[in-house]
């Protein structure tokens, strides 16, 4: 009986350090049985053999490990939700506003993702290169670039002609021109958040047709539309 309850214990406690909801329903039936084996062991415990008092308390000591455990993952659960709900609330406010963002980093949806790119001159040779989250090199492209603000768009094909999944990704752009000399190009993106996009992980602003993460965000102002 003794090493059914450590058991049931150990493991309520192991399930419980994932913090899901499909453990903390496996730690709940795992306490309701601790319980159980519990209440039946001292209903049928030998008056004249009692249980060992140091067992006891160990086991109780373990009762109210499982317990704690269930609070602390309920607890874990309201704050992840609250610090969604803020996370939703915040990005919201940005709708109307001007922003400059951070433009490296592109949301790819719908086969495609979109970065503004701004060379400081004509550059006739631009080696384009996409990475996933991790860093990992997905995509390259070598193109030509015109002087001023103009929107590359890819297409989510890997450079072995599969589909990316779409998520979170980044860009670097090598860029020289006629002569051959380095040629600096800035990836900022301004304008005004038209909407937000709340369906992924983490909330989306969208300024046209360009998805734009709201850590990528570094200034805002407001809107100067209708002024």
């Amino acid at each position: 009986m003794t090493s059914g309850i450590s058991s049931l214990a150990s493991t309520a406690s192991t399930s419980g350090t994932a913090s899901s909801s499909g453990n903390a329903t496996e730690i709940a039936s795992n306490f309701t049985q601790f319980l159980t084996l519990l209440t039946t062991q001292l209903k049928n415990q030998n008056p004249l053999d009692p249980m060992d008092t140091n067992q006891f308390t160990q086991q109780l000591v373990q009762f109210a490990g499982v317990e704690q455990q269930l609070k602390t993952n309920d607890r874990l659960d309201s704050i992840l939700t609250a610090s969604q709900s803020a996370s939703s609330a915040t990005a919201t406010s940005y709708i109307g506003k001007t922003i400059t963002a951070s433009g490296t980093s592109s949301q790819l949806s719908d086969g495609a993702a979109a970065w503004t790119l701004t060379p400081a001159r004509a550059a006739s040779k631009a080696v384009i290169t996409i990475l996933d989250s991790n860093n990992n090199v997905v995509a390259t492209q070598t193109t030509s670039l015109a002087a001023g603000a103009q929107t590359y768009t890819w297409n989510g094909k890997t450079s072995a002609g599969l589909t990316a999944p779409d998520g979170a990704y980044s860009i670097k752009v090598a860029a020289t021109d006629a002569t051959g000399s380095t040629v600096a190009v800035d990836t900022s993106l301004s304008g005004t958040v038209d909407e937000v996009d709340l369906s992924g992980s983490a909330p989306v602003l969208l300024i046209g047709q360009q998805k734009v993460p709201l850590s990528s965000v570094q200034t805002i102002g407001l809107s100067t539309s209708g002024a």
